[in-house]
């Protein structure tokens, strides 16, 4: 099944630990048998077993209203006091978003969601809405070299 969704984070619902568990309902016929040998076969209403599904921190900063702030009032540092950066946004505001430059570079950072809110969480983005994840190099996914045997 489809998660459900919460209206005011745009997230699933019973999100816990960035994890939310969808029901999965097998298809009518199924055999299974558990760990403890014990054989059931589903008729394709009851539940089988619950899929993991990731889901994010949000606390109420909304991805659309940062990019318009940044967009239309960028200039005047609206949309670093939105985010929660009131220094950064004052110095855009004494400095006129740094003659231009510096609201360019902003607007460019929030929407590829790289700048975010200063609290740590995510932006509230439609569920099925456009989400940059950004690509990291780690011990898991470094590319290793071939041996040949």
């Amino acid at each position: 099944d489809e998660p459900k969704i919460d209206n005011s984070t745009q997230e699933p619902m019973n999100c816990r630990n960035h994890t939310a568990y969808v029901q999965c309902l097998p298809a009518p016929n199924i055999t299974c048998r558990d760990h403890l040998g014990v054989e059931k076969v589903f008729t394709g209403h009851e539940v089988g077993f619950y899929k993991p599904i990731a889901c994010r921190n949000v606390n109420g900063y909304s991805y659309k209203v940062a990019v318009a702030l940044s967009l239309f009032l960028g200039w005047l540092g609206a949309d670093r006091f939105y985010l929660g950066y009131p220094a950064l946004g004052l110095l855009k505001f004494c400095t006129v978003g740094f003659c231009g430059i510096g609201s360019l570079i902003d607007f460019i950072l929030i929407s590829m969601q790289i700048v975010g809110p200063s609290d740590g969480s995510s932006y509230i983005i439609d569920y099925y809405g456009a989400r940059l994840t950004r690509l990291t190099i780690t011990n898991a996914t470094f590319r290793k070299m071939q041996t040949y045997p």
